[in-house]
Parts: structure tokens; C-alpha cells; sequence
């Protein structure tokens, strides 16, 4: 007879229930009367409500988005200035053309188109930073454990999916605290689905660019998209898939923290930590990306864009994406950002000259003047970029922790899969809705 079958219960339940209750026993002893209403009570009262608990997580949500974006849009305008400014310099004082082009351009412009999404990347790590040491993030991942059970994840799915949300590498990595194999491998073919950071640069620009005033709703949206994906991929792969479905579910079981006053010094240093991944994606992957993207759009030296070898290349892609309403610019943006999602701005930074003109506004109005996406065909890409393939190392690592190849080509290929069928949903029904 196994010790669940004697206890009745999870072994780890069972534990954890009695360690509590000689908790209680002790402190009974220790303090008399009744114990006052604190604070802290009064605030799980709220934030673990059943009724509750969900519209204050999508709340806090959502101010987190509005806080990153409009206290960081002052930033990322100085900083595009900044390198528009170089880019003029640098193209005053070469005199080859070619060097010229190459400083200002793919350096200054393709780098520059990067950077000035720096704020709010940094932005949104502070205010998780905020989230997490006040013990706020700890009440979440209880709150959210009985909507992920229903799925086939656990309470303990809920920190590396929210870690995704940073960057789906160290959310793949912190896989390794659910003891369940199933459940593990399980959270790391869905964590991809949740937009890390690294997309966030091209859903501002593409939002900025065709949605106008429904901009921030729309980046809101892909987040919420993802979460929503990512169950529901969950709940379709324990469905269809005969390994999810073996073994027994693993206990959740949490200790909550107490509620803390977040130190600015504890703040910036979390939000260092986890920004800084991406100025050095920033400084090597990325930089050898937009360069080589400069280079095939420049090449054969003269030649107008559209006769370039990227342009070549683009047109070999069109076709696979243009049901979707994607020409052969996105085409490349999306083929260049399985390398990372960065590279798919500064692509399109390339393309539009962003080093020679003054702000990223003129380059978000080009994209509308040249009609590479409407507003509904921009939604659909920024759905796309959501969904397609991880980039590069977020691959490497999938391989990595589940040391199985039938498992990494799974979340590629499915991924794929998805992101196309998703954008072209979109693309049809807001077709049929007249949004198109």
C-alpha cells in the first residue's frame, strides 16, 4: 500500500498540512485572545479572493503596460534623436559612399532602431521588480494555480511562464523546480507562446505605426493572447497526447512571503540584471543580424531596394505569406527574427533609412505610406511575430533542458503551425467584419 493510498491525500499535502498545524498548536500557546486584523490580512483578503483575485491581477497588469510605455516614451525619444543625429555626423565627415551608407545606416540606423526600445524593456523589469519584492508576484502564482489545473500546469507553471514574460530562456531554465517530468516538459513547450521582451520592441512599432490611438490596447492584447494560447495549447496537448496524460498530478504547495516595502536599490538591481540580457543580445546577436541585413539590402551596390538580394529573398518568402497580407518586407523581417526578435525592427529600420531621418515616427508613418501593413494586417504580423519560432537560444536551451530533439522540433514546428493559422484568422474575420 503506497503512503498516498494510507494518508488519503498527496504525501506532500498531508506534510505541509501538519507542519501548520503544530505551527498553530505552538502559537496558541504563545499568544492569547485573538489575533488582531492586520494589514497583510486585509490585503490577501482582496488579492485572494476567488471572485476577486483575477480582476486585480488584470488590473495591475495593465497598469504595469501603461506605466512602461508612458513613462518610457521621453527616453526612447532622446534616444532615437541621439542616433539620427550621429547618423547625419558620421555621413557629413566619411567621404566613401560605401563606409558612409555602412556607419550611418546599418550601424547608427539599425542599432539606434533597437536601443531606444532600451526604456521600456528596463521599464517593464522595474515594474515586475516592484510586483515581486513587494510578495505580490507569490499571491498570483496561488491565485492563478486553480486556473492552470484545468489545463494540465500547476501552480509551480506559473513562475517560469511569468519569467517568459522577461525572456523565455531563464522561464525555460526555471522549469527545473516542478518535480513532475510531465508537467515540466509540458510548461516548456507552451513557454514560447508567452511574449517576452524581445517582442515588445516590434509590437510598438507596428501598433505605433497602423493603430493609432488603439496602439496600447493592441500590445495589451498580444499579451493576453499569449496567456490564452498558452493554456489553451496545454489543455489541447494533454488532450492529444498520450505522454501528458501518464503519471499523477503534483501537489502545489506555497509559502507565502510577507508583504515588504520594495528598497529602490533591490529594484534597480533586479531590473539591471534582467535588462542587461538584453543590451548584450543587443551589442553581439542582434548587431551581426541588422548588419547582414544592410549588407543584402545594399547589394548589388546601387541597385534600388527592391532589386536587392533581399529583396530576392523576400520574394521567394511572399508567397508563403502573402494570404496573410505580409509582402516581401515582413517576409524577411520574420525570416531574419528566428535569429532574435530584435532584428525584426531594426530590419525594417534598414529598410527605411532610420540612421538619416530624425525620428522613429517618420519611419512608423512610411510603413503606412508604403502600405507594408494596414491595421489589420499589422495586428496579424504583430500575432505572428507572438507565435512563430523562439528565437535561436531560446531553441538551444528547449534542447538543453529536455535533452530530446523530438521534443524541440515539436515546439518549433507547432509554433509555426499556430502562428499562421492565428494571423490568417485574424486576417479573414476582420475581413468579413469590414475592419480590413
Amino acid at each position: 500500500m503506497s503512503v498516498r493510498e494510507v494518508l488519503g491525500e498527496e504525501p506532500e499535502v498531508a506534510m505541509a498540512e501538519e507542519r501548520y498545524r503544530v505551527i498553530g498548536e505552538i502559537l496558541s500557546k504563545v499568544f492569547r485572545g485573538a489575533r488582531p486584523l492586520t494589514l497583510s490580512d486585509l490585503l490577501d483578503e482582496a488579492f485572494l479572493n476567488r471572485y476577486l483575485g483575477i480582476p486585480i491581477f488584470l488590473t495591475l497588469w495593465w497598469a504595469l503596460f501603461r506605466f512602461t510605455f508612458d513613462v518610457s516614451a521621453p527616453l526612447s525619444d532622446l534616444i532615437d534623436i541621439i542616433f539620427s543625429r550621429l547618423g547625419e555626423f558620421a555621413s557629413s565627415i566619411i567621404g566613401n559612399e560605401w563606409w558612409s551608407a555602412f556607419v550611418s545606416d546599418a550601424i547608427c540606423g539599425g542599432l539606434g532602431g533597437v536601443l531606444v526600445f532600451i526604456p521600456p524593456i528596463f521599464f517593464l523589469f522595474f515594474g515586475l521588480a516592484l510586483l515581486e519584492d513587494s510578495g505580490y508576484l507569490a499571491r498570483a502564482a496561488f491565485v492563478v494555480d486553480k486556473i492552470l489545473r484545468p489545463f494540465g500546469l500547476q501552480g509551480r507553471s506559473f513562475i517560469p511562464l511569468l519569467l517568459g514574460f522577461g525572456c523565455n530562456i531563464p522561464g525555460v531554465m526555471a522549469t527545473r523546480t516542478i518535480p513532475s517530468e510531465r508537467d515540466r516538459i509540458l510548461t516548456i513547450c507552451v513557454n514560447p507562446l508567452i511574449t517576452c521582451s524581445a517582442r515588445l520592441p516590434v509590437y510598438v512599432l507596428i501598433a505605433g505605426a497602423v493603430l493609432g490611438a488603439y496602439a496600447s490596447m493592441a500590445v495589451f492584447t498580444m499579451y493576453l493572447l499569449s496567456i490564452v494560447l498558452a493554456l489553451l495549447m496545454a489543455l489541447i496537448f494533454k488532450a492529444l497526447i498520450p505522454y501528458f496524460r501518464r503519471g499523477r498530478r503534483a501537489p502545489f504547495i506555497l509559502e507565502l512571503p510577507n508583504y515588504a516595502r520594495p528598497t529602490l536599490r533591490s529594484t534597480l538591481t533586479h531590473m539591471y540584471e534582467r535588462g542587461i540580457l538584453f543590451l548584450r543580445k543587443a551589442g553581439t546577436i542582434i548587431f551581426l543580424g541588422i548588419i547582414v541585413v544592410w549588407l543584402l539590402s545594399s547589394h548589388p551596390w546601387g541597385a534600388p531596394l527592391d532589386q536587392s538580394y533581399i529583396a530576392t529573398l523576400g520574394r521567394w518568402l511572399e508567397p508563403l505569406f502573402r494570404p496573410l497580407g505580409f509582402d516581401w518586407r515582413g517576409a524577411v523581417a520574420l525570416f531574419f527574427g528566428f535569429i532574435a526578435k530584435e532584428i525584426v525592427v531594426g530590419t525594417f529600420a534598414v529598410f527605411f533609412g532610420l540612421g538619416e531621418e530624425a525620428e522613429i515616427e517618420e519611419v512608423q508613418r512610411s510603413i503606412v505610406e508604403l502600405g507594408v501593413f494596414t491595421p489589420l494586417t499589422g495586428f496579424a504580423f504583430m500575432a505572428f511575430t507572438l507565435l512563430y519560432i523562439p528565437c535561436l537560444a531560446t531553441v538551444g536551451i528547449i534542447y538543453r533542458e529536455t535533452n530530446s530533439i523530438k521534443w524541440t522540433l515539436f515546439t518549433v514546428i507547432y509554433g509555426l503551425i499556430l502562428a499562421y493559422l492565428i494571423a490568417l484568422l485574424i486576417v479573414v474575420i476582420g475581413g468579413l467584419m469590414g475592419l480590413g
